[in-house]
């Protein structure tokens, strides 16, 4: 079992359950959940008290319409089966690398990164970091979720590890440096372009979408 000290918090699963997160944070919440024993069981403990009440509620007719499309649906094929976890990547990793290994692609001093999705609402990427290695010093101008799921990272927030998250708002400033032993492998899920502090990743960030 992995042991896991960094968790989504109960307002992330709330919205993640309700279907208000943007693609990228719901795809770590997500990962998040396949990895932790503890977040899973809250988020399932939040959907049986949500059928509880669902339970108490009064009966509502719907419309012949609403019913017509029901029924419809229910012909629909069902959608192909998602990809199953792979090595260190979970099953919603998978999905976002349609069932194929990450391209990596070179950031410099060894870092990789592979964008997996990006739009108005945030980014979603993988970071590979070499042991001892670390990030431009950078902050935030909104809301960073950082899931390792592979080796480990320090920072000023502290120590985190395959399964931990690490949740960053405008008020942090960081430097995570890879943990000794295995490379780390991060899926990290912005919405909003970094903020660095030296010149040369200022530089490069419009190249590398960061």
């Amino acid at each position: 079992m992995t042991h896991i000290d960094h968790h989504i918090s109960d307002d992330l699963i709330d919205a993640y359950r309700a279907g208000r997160l943007p693609h990228a944070f719901s795809v770590v919440v997500a990962a998040h959940l396949s990895l932790c024993d503890e977040c899973r069981a809250r988020h399932e403990a939040r959907d049986m008290i949500g059928g509880a009440l669902l339970n108490r509620a009064e009966a509502a007719t719907i419309s012949a319409g609403a019913r017509d499309r029901m029924m419809a649906a229910l012909d629909t094929p069902p959608p192909p089966p998602a990809p199953r976890g792979s090595g260190v990547f979970p099953a919603p990793v998978m999905a976002e690398l349609k069932g194929r290994p990450p391209r990596w692609r070179m950031l410099g001093g060894g870092i990789r990164q592979q964008i997996l999705s990006a739009d108005r609402s945030g980014s979603l990427r993988l970071l590979y970091i070499p042991p001892g290695k670390a990030v431009p010093e950078h902050g935030h101008r909104g809301l960073e979720l950082t899931l390792v799921l592979q080796g480990s990272f320090v920072d000023s927030e502290g120590a985190f590890r395959r399964g931990d998250v690490e949740t960053a708002h405008d008020d942090i400033d960081h430097q995570p440096v890879a943990g000794p032993g295995a490379p780390c492998i991060c899926l990290a899920a912005t919405d909003a372009p970094l903020r660095f502090h030296a010149m040369l990743p200022r530089l490069l960030q419009p190249m590398f979408r960061i």
